[in-house]
């Protein structure tokens, strides 16, 4: 496999446009990576094709490129017939987006095979993101009494990439953030009460902190005064209060307790990948591949 594929965005509205510039920012860090093609940065072409199928003129362009060679790409519309590419309908749901990505880089490797792919036989990937990804926002507010469990090989992972830390005593909430969070390589850690909360991020480096208002024992704006009260942590942790009050009251008061955003339930689900891209590094696990074997960053 190559440790990078360069995906060529063909079509697309501007709002897809910035809910796709999100999820390379944070598919860079995959094994194996994703990243957007640049036609002007020169140097490699695209591994892969990723078109606005519904778009007349990305159909033609991609159309045109297909008539010089078999092209592997993942469509996004309505399926044309005969088509031989992997094709997810809208709206793109970013879990399912990288396994199809990953499943057609995996087909156009030496022996794969590239073949139709409808987006309700898309298989889920290792972490079951794709069907989790489904589920309505608004059924945070439910409870459930799964948890998802810290992966064995923690430290590993930890040395890898970005730790994560959700604060939250509803499981279901627990499980959906593990969901969001799975396709990008990240360890997470769960905590469900404030003072637990406090615990892990004075033992532990996490780069952004996913944490609710309305805890057992301290509330969240208290833990998140707490954290930012490390000066290590203003630095690198970065603080997301995710909850379902809203007021303008609750919105300062997450400010004045040096919150970095404030995210209210139900989540959008861009926003809150919007989000994840902003505040946690998209090129870290590469520069320290590469500093591991020697490159320059």
């Amino acid at each position: 496999m190559n440790d990078q594929f360069l995906v060529d965005v063909i079509g697309f509205n501007p709002v897809e446009r910035s809910m796709l510039a999100s999820i390379f920012a944070l598919a860079a860090r995959r094994d194996p990576g994703f990243a957007q093609y640049d036609p002007t940065a020169g140097g490699d072409s695209p591994h892969l094709y990723l078109v606005d199928i519904d778009n007349p003129e990305a159909a033609k362009q991609f159309q045109a490129l297909s008539k010089v060679a078999a092209l592997p790409a993942v469509l996004v519309g309505t399926a044309p017939a005969g088509a031989r590419n992997t094709v997810l309908a809208r709206p793109v749901q970013w879990a399912r987006l990288l396994q199809a990505l990953e499943a057609t880089a995996l087909a156009a490797e030496p022996g794969g095979e590239l073949a139709a792919v409808e987006d309700s036989t898309l298989p889920l990937g290792r972490s079951n993101a794709g069907a989790l990804g489904r589920s309505n926002a608004g059924a945070l507010g439910s409870r459930a009494s799964a948890e998802p469990s810290i992966p064995d090989q923690a430290s590993k992972r930890r040395a890898l990439g970005d730790a994560v830390l959700v604060v939250d005593d509803n499981a279901t909430v627990r499980m959906f953030m593990k969901a969001k969070l799975a396709p990008f390589g990240f360890e997470v850690d769960y905590a469900e009460t404030g003072e637990e909360a406090v615990g892990l991020t004075g033992s532990r480096e996490y780069a952004c902190v996913f944490l609710d208002v309305v805890l057992p024992g301290i509330d969240g704006y208290q833990v998140c005064k707490l954290i930012k009260s490390n000066k290590q942590a203003i630095k690198k942790t970065a603080v997301v209060m995710l909850t379902s009050r809203s007021s303008p009251f609750d919105k300062l008061r997450g400010s004045l307790a040096g919150c970095d955003e404030y995210l209210t339930k139900p989540l959008d689900e861009n926003r809150l990948l919007e989000t994840i891209a902003q505040f946690i590094p998209s090129t870290r696990k590469r520069d320290k591949t590469k500093t591991a074997t020697g490159e320059k960053k």
